[in-house]
């Protein structure tokens, strides 16, 4: 019987093998099952930017080294498309009969031609014709042969006005062959002329003709009597159709920046350059050598019409631009910190650091772009003077206070720019008074205190707030100009007029 027993108790050999068998299938599954749950375990650790791995899988240690995951998540990132950023919807076209073509090309510096361009868009829209993209100044003092796409974004300028006014950037083709057989007619506009002047004289050339070429555009339209849709039309294009180009406000940007890590700045238009002061024929300060050598200057361009200029009397009516020693006493005299950083907008002051010593002697955080930047980062502005004169503009925007010189094209649209931001502090110098003032101290005739008493009180009412334009209708050019306060844009003191 124990025989038996024992016999009962072991296996047959065919089960020992089955049984074998199965515990190989079965270890065989549990290595194959761990396997495949590693590679999903390092499929999750590659990227959790596979929204598909179970969650339960996220954050499970990997055995990549962290550097190595770091790499194949950037890796991974960039290989990524950007986020699409959606665009502003674009205004829609503006639907009318065409009525021709106007080309025009404007004359003067940045700001003269700034200003014309926004007329020259009034006028197109007002008359439904196609406006050509302005040609810009190249045969001015400045000789700069920038285009209009140097100094202006030139796309926003054509899309941001489509709802307004057609904008090519170029005549048509078959348009061209009519120009290039000279079927179209060019004239200079009349000054200050109102609306009715360009539907009663100007429609009709271009009905004829189908191009009409516009030249020495400052100026041509009036400053006031003008319907209010026109007037807040001007300054749509002025404060945001008029967008310098991406390189020009990335640099003024730094610049700004720049002279923020430092604390408020003050930017002084000191119209003190050599041609300013040849075409004025002021030469206060100047000595013989250089009062020579202003007026031969003078007399070399023709189309500066004043020969013979007597600068004392000149100076005397306040129709000089305030030398840098006036400028310095005036400073002084208004309390503004000596600590203040003075930012210079202007090209090369004549006579350099002769000139300049009783400003930086009394402000020594005088600057300018040239000083703040490398002479890398002005390359590709050097001898280009109107994007020079754009870098200055976006500094003057942003400025804490902003002084103007000399009643100048840059002074004027500055100051109405200013004005739109907010009535921004903008010192209007009374240049006739602040002379006589300052022979009468520098003569002895008058204290310090008493100096700079009159100066405050002169100028406490003239600090670019809220005013009227003065209006002289039979005086265009003597009435306040419209860039300078569009009042017709503003809305109270510290408030913005929606165009």
């Amino acid at each position: 019987m124990g025989i038996k027993a024992v016999g009962k108790l072991r296996c047959p050999s065919s089960v020992a093998a089955a049984a074998r068998s199965s515990l190989k299938l079965w270890m065989l599954r549990a290595t194959t099952t761990v396997l495949l749950w590693t590679c999903v375990v390092q499929f999750t650790a590659v990227g959790n930017t596979w929204t598909w791995g179970p969650r339960v899988l996220k954050g499970w240690p990997s055995c990549r080294t962290a550097r190595e995951a770091a790499a194949v998540t950037t890796t991974t990132r960039l290989a990524m498309p950007e986020p699409v950023v959606e665009k502003a919807p674009l205004p829609p076209k503006r639907i009318y009969r065409n009525n021709g073509y106007l080309m025009v090309s404007c004359n003067g510096g940045l700001n003269q031609m700034r200003a014309a361009i926004c007329d020259m868009v009034v006028i197109a829209r007002s008359l439904n014709v196609t406006l050509i993209v302005p040609e810009l100044d190249k045969t001015s003092f400045w000789n700069d042969p920038s285009e209009f796409q140097d100094i202006f974004d030139v796309e926003h300028f054509v899309i941001s006005l489509r709802d307004e006014v057609r904008i090519l950037r170029e005549l048509p083709p078959r348009i061209q062959r009519r120009v290039g057989l000279g079927k179209f007619h060019s004239m200079p506009p009349i000054s200050w002329s109102d609306i009715s002047y360009y539907h009663k004289q100007i429609l009709p050339l271009i009905r004829k003709y189908k191009v009409l070429h516009l030249n020495r555009t400052d100026a041509r339209l009036a400053n006031n009597g003008l319907p209010l849709d026109v007037q807040r039309l001007r300054c749509r294009v002025n404060y945001s159709a008029l967008k310098f180009t991406s390189q020009i406000e990335e640099l003024g940007r730094r610049v700004i920046r720049m002279l923020r890590q430092n604390g408020p700045f003050l930017v002084l238009h000191l119209r003190y350059e050599m041609d300013m002061l040849a075409f004025s024929g002021c030469t206060q300060g100047c000595t013989p050598k250089e009062t020579e050598e202003l007026t031969r200057m003078r007399y070399a361009y023709p189309w500066w019409k004043e020969k013979v200029i007597n600068s004392f009397v000149k100076r005397k009516d306040g129709l000089c631009p305030l030398t840098p020693e006036e400028v310095a006493l005036v400073l002084k005299a208004l309390d503004i910190d000596k600590s203040m950083q003075i930012y210079i907008a202007a090209g090369e002051i004549y006579g350099g650091k002769r000139r300049m010593a009783s400003l930086t002697s009394a402000y020594p955080n005088v600057v300018r772009k040239e000083t703040l930047l490398e002479p890398s980062d002005l390359m590709f502005f050097q001898n280009h003077s109107s994007q020079m004169a754009a870098l200055d503009y976006l500094v003057s925007l942003e400025s804490d206070i902003f002084v103007p010189t000399y009643d100048g094209n840059m002074a004027k649209v500055v100051e109405g720019h200013r004005r739109y931001m907010g009535f921004k502090k903008t010192i209007l110098l009374d240049r006739k008074l602040i002379v006589e003032l300052v022979d009468q101290y520098t003569s002895g005739s008058l204290r310090w205190d008493e100096f700079a008493s009159l100066i405050k009180a002169v100028h406490s009412n003239r600090m670019g707030s809220a005013t009227t334009r003065a209006a002289i209708p039979d005086r265009p050019k003597e009435e306040d100009y419209f860039y300078a306060n569009p009042q017709e844009c503003l809305q109270g003191p510290n408030m913005l007029q929606t165009l």
